[in-house]
């Protein structure tokens, strides 16, 4: 799996367990989510960057 795919994995599991009441694996999962698609964007900014090069 990629790391975009990763990021949506974890922000759907957040979403799931925020709406079954589980707060703190919720917070968990989509501060894990924000980071991959963190991560994600900046791989993607440099391989854009590299490509116009």
């Amino acid at each position: 799996m990629g790391i975009l795919e990763l990021a949506i994995a974890a922000f759907v599991i957040a979403v799931i367990a925020g709406l079954l009441g589980f707060t703190g694996i919720a917070a968990g999962a989509a501060v894990i989510a924000r980071w991959l698609f963190g991560v994600f964007l900046v791989i993607a900014v440099i391989f854009l960057i590299l490509l116009l090069l």
